[in-house]
């Protein structure tokens, strides 16, 4: 390692004892939170672009992958929350829709059996056919949502088990900067160490010749 590396290795070091107070917040607060809820999402996201951004700028990768671990991770959840959120109101529209339908058509073949039909029982006829039609259109959206619905959950299972290896990913990338951190440190100071000696060795021969003279 360069001496001009030392720098910014002691910087690396001072933001992961910055981010310190963070990961306590992480373990304690927000890792307690639903894994799609918005104020958990919203800190994942915001944490994660710090850890970009810090990244770039100290030359530190492993803090860039587990910012752009973090981004990805709350962005994933965020549009699986969004899709099952969409598919459950589909659902909910399309089965309304269909015992509507069914309904409608109940009461005109009730009236369909009646002696005499009237050209208002034609024309509630007539409106039945439509939805008989829109009972099939119906059963078509429920079954898409359905689908939809599953895959919104498997998404979200994916995003959970994404978590959990970004997790660890990020714990040994923290112990290996801790680690790396202080082994540059060590080389610095047994760098300053030699050359102390080399200068003390220096000025004892001065010292000498001066006493021969």
């Amino acid at each position: 390692m360069r001496i001009t590396d030392v720098p910014f290795a002691v910087l690396r070091l001072q933001y992961q004892l910055a981010r310190a107070p963070l990961q306590l917040l992480e373990e304690r607060v927000v890792g307690r939170l639903d894994a799609e809820a918005p104020a958990r999402l919203l800190y994942e996201r915001s944490v994660g672009r710090l850890d970009v951004a810090v990244g770039a700028v100290l030359g530190a990768p492993e803090v860039q992958r587990r910012g752009a671990a973090l981004i990805e991770r709350s962005e994933a959840l965020h549009r699986a929350a969004v899709l099952d959120e969409a598919a459950e109101r589909a659902v909910d529209e399309a089965e309304t829709d269909l015992e509507d339908a069914q309904v409608a058509a109940n009461v005109v073949r009730e009236k369909a059996h009646a002696d005499k039909i009237d050209e208002v029982t034609q024309a509630r006829a007539a409106a039945a056919h439509e939805k008989v039609a829109a009972i099939n259109e119906a059963e078509k959206r429920v079954d898409k949502a359905k689908k939809q619905t599953d895959k919104a959950a498997a998404q979200r299972k994916e995003a959970v088990e994404a978590a959990k290896r970004d997790k660890q990913d990020r714990a040994d990338a923290a112990a290996q900067s801790v680690t790396a951190v202080a082994e540059a440190k060590l080389d610095d100071a047994d760098e300053k160490r030699a050359a102390a000696a080399t200068e003390k060795a220096v000025a004892d021969r001065t010292e000498r010749l001066a006493d021969d003279g």
